[in-house]
């Protein structure tokens, strides 16, 4: 006998009931089982309460008493992350048990939400950096610093320190609300759209430490920019607000969901509304809201936003938004306008609407240290400013100098190799944090893509188009590889002995701004380290060569032929 349309046929119900018992782990369809060992020591204890053992037992009893979903779990909500062993090769990454990769210290993470600093809060980072974090003091592109060598024993102090100047390490690390990006030059900037700095703050101020949202399916990334130059990457975060012009309501925010990079990367997709100032917090949590409620819970490859967007669709996003979270509909908007720029650093010298300037400079891929911060506030002191700010493209920048002492503060600046006016390698190159100290890496990076600035600007001194070189450690795309004009992916390849040494595969194209996509892999494509210089050399030596007028190396890239690129 047929089945009626109301009943299902056997296959069917066996179908749904395999799925019901499957599930993705969305709390709000009811799939509350914890699905993975994550899921289980976040639902056994808030990562937040860690603080409390860290403070009362481990600080007190050492390393070796950290209880391991502690240890590699709950303290990263606090920023800590265990950091990688001395004298482990890439080979080793992956193979080795977590206890065997582990060095009894930290890499700590301090969140500098929008890359706000003062000089007083940028001496006291330099000030545990030298005293606690043998002078490790590295710019990420997330506006943070990281510090490498902690002990336990060091972690209350720490805190102590930087929170009594009003940092914190809260919910840096961990399945939490990351570092809220900012446009470094928000309510400065001459051009500026919108200031979204009271935004941030109550971001900031509704979620973070709030167990609300302090165990969500994994991390969630937020920007918000008012800048014409479109400075906060907004393509690749889960959430982000971007300035634009309403013909009818004026200043606000465009929304986008759904961005992300690593091993499966995604754009993030507008959701057509348009969003004041004033109510930019209310959407964020809505979006937050949603991730938490919704997000894939069971596959920790499968657990960020930009997946339940990419099944969803933004329509769909948008509609349970503003039915189940809003209550109330937004309203429809534009698109922003092109980058007003090709460079979204602020590098340079640059007018600020009250007359006075500010200067950004860039360090070499990052890589800073607690003396040379701690110079770096001495030197904005100096020059009339208290304050300072980081930016998404590791670079860093000293606000409200006057006109008169611009000169003098450029000079102090590039004395110390804090390039002003650096050449495009130093500007465009951008590294993770590697194998020095990541667990994850396969390869070294940030020495590397030193030493490629050093061997290209001697090599081809002359070239001067805008070029970003990422250089990425391991396949999780840390230092955005799949939208950089030359991306570089660390893994282990074969040299002309048929020995396995570092390398990369290259990825070539990739780019961000409204012509944002990812670059394209060429077959077989792979670059020793020690052969690097010689390939990118070649590489732009025929850029150059066959670039028709005024064409970006990205769009090159994309036409030219695997031969070209090889």
């Amino acid at each position: 006998m047929a089945a009626s349309p109301e009943s299902p046929t056997p296959a069917a119900a066996t179908r749904r009931k395999a799925g019901r018992h499957r599930g993705e782990g969305q709390w709000a369809v009811g799939h509350r089982t914890p699905l993975n060992g994550n899921e289980q020591f976040k639902k056994d204890d808030d990562g937040l309460n860690v603080r409390t053992r860290i403070e009362t037992v481990y600080a007190q009893r050492g390393f070796d008493s950290i209880d391991p979903n502690d240890l590699r779990g709950r303290m990263r909500w606090w920023g800590l992350y265990t950091q990688r062993r001395e004298g482990l090769d890439g080979t080793k990454t992956g193979v080795l048990a977590p206890e065997e990769l582990d060095a009894e210290y930290f890499m700590l993470r301090v969140r500098i939400d929008g890359g706000r600093l003062t000089t007083a809060q940028l001496r006291v980072i330099g000030e545990v950096s030298e005293e606690f974090a043998r002078g490790t003091a590295d710019l990420t592109d997330r506006q943070n610093v990281q510090f490498h060598w902690i002990r336990i024993e060091d972690v209350p102090e720490i805190w102590r320190r930087l929170e009594a100047v009003g940092l914190s390490t809260t919910e840096a690390c961990g399945d939490t609300p990351r570092t809220i990006l900012g446009s470094p030059v928000a309510g400065i900037a001459a051009d500026e759209i919108v200031d979204g700095t009271p935004a941030v703050e109550e971001i900031q101020r509704r979620i973070v430490g709030n167990k609300e949202f302090s165990n969500l399916p994994r991390k969630f990334k937020t920007a918000v920019s008012g800048s014409p130059l479109l400075d906060v990457a907004h393509e690749i975060n889960d959430v982000a607000f971007v300035g634009v012009h309403h013909p009818e309501h004026g200043p606000g925010f465009d929304v986008w969901v759904g961005g992300g990079l690593s091993t499966n990367p995604k754009l993030g997709v507008r959701l057509g509304t348009w969003v004041p100032l004033e109510e930019v917090a209310d959407v964020h949590e809505g979006v937050l809201s949603i991730f938490r409620d919704y997000g894939y819970r069971r596959l920790r490859n499968r657990a960020r936003l930009k997946f339940l967007v990419a099944d969803w669709g933004p329509e769909k996003f948008r509609r349970v938004l503003e039915t189940e979270y809003l209550k109330r509909e937004l309203t429809d908007g534009p698109a922003p306008e092109q980058p007003a720029g090709v460079w979204r650093d602020h590098v340079g010298v640059h007018a600020q609407r009250d007359g006075r300037f500010y200067v950004g400079f860039a360090p070499r891929v990052g890589r800073v240290d607690g003396a040379t911060l701690t110079k770096i506030a001495e030197l904005a002191e100096a020059h009339g400013s208290g304050r300072v700010r980081t930016t998404a493209e590791q670079k860093m920048i000293v606000l409200d100098v006057t006109e008169e002492r611009v000169d003098s503060l450029v000079s102090a600046l590039e004395s110390l190799d804090l390039r002003v006016t650096p050449s495009p390698f130093r500007r465009g190159t951008m590294a993770c944090t590697g194998i020095e100290f990541c667990k994850l890496a396969i390869v070294e990076t940030k020495g590397r893509g030193s030493a490629l600035i050093d061997e290209l600007e001697r090599r081809l001194p002359e070239f001067d188009e805008p070029l970003t070189i990422n250089v990425n450690g391991c396949p999780n795309a840390c230092a955005r590889i799949q939208v950089a004009d030359i991306g570089l992916k660390g893994q282990l390849v074969l040299d002309d002995d048929g020995n396995r040494v570092e390398g990369y595969q290259v990825h070539l194209g990739g780019a961000l701004g409204l012509e944002a996509g990812f670059g394209r892999k060429v077959r077989g494509l792979k670059v020793t380290s020690a052969e690097l210089p010689d390939y990118i050399e070649r590489l732009l030596t025929r850029f150059q060569a066959e670039r028709e007028d005024g064409e970006r190396f990205a769009v090159w890239a994309s036409r030219a032929s695997e031969e070209a690129l090889s």
